[in-house]
């Protein structure tokens, strides 16, 4: 199951890393075709125009994928932003005590979110909603990938609350106490 777990939150932080390099590869075409517009009429020649319609669009929906799909990610490498003083200055059991209560916290309201998103996803299918862009996108989609990250965000919160309930360290206290103070940046 750990591995199966593992794999599933590394695919959310590759497709996001994948969504950002699509964003990158699309501005850059976009520019590209300016250049290239620019030096042809410089040349006295006719503008091609290529350009990417939607571009604003369409990037905003693959930054939103992209930052959704790499929260269960981020949270197990401790990349979250987090308030660890009030922990570390409580005796272990206390800190532990507090570690899960933060973490129960966080599952409910993933799951909240997780629970609205996807009403929210079922709303744009059933009523067939669209984007107002040049490229009508059915909303369904980036709202989908928003609700896949807020679902796994909710997975990956119930893993490390469950390992924590168990007396385990939770994978992103491991990786923050193996951090140096000065990369931590405490």
């Amino acid at each position: 199951m750990r591995r199966a777990l593992d794999l599933t939150y590394a695919a959310a932080l590759a497709a996001s890393a994948v969504a950002l390099v699509t964003i990158a590869v699309l501005v850059f075409v976009q520019i590209l075709g300016r250049i290239l517009d620019r030096a042809l009429l410089a040349l006295g020649q006719e503008a091609i125009g290529l350009q990417v319609p939607s571009l604003a669009e369409i990037g905003g929906f693959l930054f939103v994928a992209a930052a959704f799909l790499a929260l269960p990610g981020t949270l197990r490498a401790a990349g979250h932003v987090r308030v660890t003083m009030l922990a570390r200055a409580l005796p272990a059991p206390l800190a532990k005590g507090l570690t899960i209560l933060v973490l129960a916290a966080a599952l409910a309201l993933a799951g909240f979110a997780s629970w609205h998103s996807w009403l929210q996803v079922l709303d744009s299918w059933q009523f067939e909603s669209v984007s107002f862009g040049m490229i009508p996108i059915p909303l369904w989609i980036p709202q989908g990938a928003m609700t896949l990250g807020l679902v796994l965000f909710a997975l990956a919160l119930a893993d490390e609350l469950l390992t924590a309930l168990r007396g385990e360290t939770p994978a992103f206290a491991a990786a923050e106490s193996g951090r140096s103070l000065d990369e931590a940046g405490h």
